[in-house]
């Protein structure tokens, strides 16, 4: 039999390192088994390396089933050649129109026209653009859609949304501005922001009332009557229309110009020539009349 003195003097087990214990106070079947851990075995030097991991891509290109596929130099090439920097200047707006445009002629077998832009568009990307793309969460980018909604976002923030969202309901026709181009600049702006959420009939309506009573007038005359009071489909036809025989007769009147200025000036040069030869016939009678 055991005394007080005897427990209390035997030493306590000793839990082996790198296994977790039981607890004694559940039961041990509703415990799980313990778990052992092995011990970190890399040296020093090893643990100070720097890690080599978290370099993947932010965009994930699915998988491609063709045979023998690969990008062109070419198409690298076409693809650097108009790059967007993130300069003040860059529509990330105009930059996709253009993208798009190129990439929709790319054609493979068995390869999506998904999969060719997101696999070109990272090379279309320079200086603060291209550190944009680098900074993304690797595999956060699935489609070609979530690519174009991050790019946009990134590059169109709301407060240049809301700039151009008033330059164009500000819109006025400048002095000395002729029709067509108040037209183009107007154009222009709704281009800029295709996303101003404006109307056709809240464009039209805004451009109409920019313009001087002159055009005003021509515009309801060409309508024959309100050009208010025709669809938003023949005002935009009339509208165009008279942009047209405007730039028409422009470059009439441009054409006429050069070309009287170039006749004029060569009628100056003869009559220059006619003169210097006329003195000079004049000097040669004189001096042979003083012989």
């Amino acid at each position: 039999m055991r005394t007080r003195s005897q427990t209390r003097n035997r030493p306590q087990q000793q839990v082996p390192p790198n296994i977790e214990p039981f607890n004694l106070e559940e039961p041990l079947e509703n415990q799980a088994p313990p778990v052992v851990t092995m011990a970190d075995q890399r040296t020093m030097a090893e643990l100070l390396r720097a890690p080599t991991e978290g370099y993947a891509e932010a965009i994930v290109v699915p998988l491609i089933l063709a045979e023998n596929f690969k990008l062109k130099h070419s198409l690298i090439n076409m693809m650097t050649s108009d790059q967007f920097f993130r300069l003040e200047k860059d529509n990330p707006h105009d930059h996709i129109r253009w993208f798009n445009k190129i990439t929709s002629t790319i054609k493979y077998k068995d390869v999506p026209n998904s999969a060719i832009k997101l696999m070109l568009f990272p090379f279309s990307l320079a200086g603060a653009a291209r550190r944009w793309l680098e900074k993304e969460p690797p595999r956060s980018i699935l489609t070609w859609e979530d690519l174009v909604s991050k790019f946009i976002n990134e590059f169109f923030p709301p407060s240049r949304t809301t700039n151009l969202r008033n330059e164009i309901s500000n819109f006025e026709q400048r002095f000395g501005e002729s029709f067509h181009e108040a037209w183009d600049r107007y154009k222009d702006l709704l281009r800029a922001c295709p996303h101003h959420g404006f109307t056709e009939l809240h464009q039209l309506d805004t451009f109409y009332n920019a313009l001087n009573p002159t055009d005003q007038d021509s515009l309801n005359s060409a309508a024959g009557g309100n050009l208010l009071e025709r669809s938003t489909r023949d005002v935009l036809t009339i509208i165009e229309n008279k942009s047209k025989v405007r730039n028409s007769r422009n470059k009439s009147i441009v054409s006429q110009v050069k070309s009287s200025d170039v006749n004029s000036s060569s009628s100056s040069e003869i009559a220059k020539l006619t003169h210097a030869v006329n003195q000079q016939t004049s000097a040669a009678v004189g001096f042979g009349e003083t012989l």
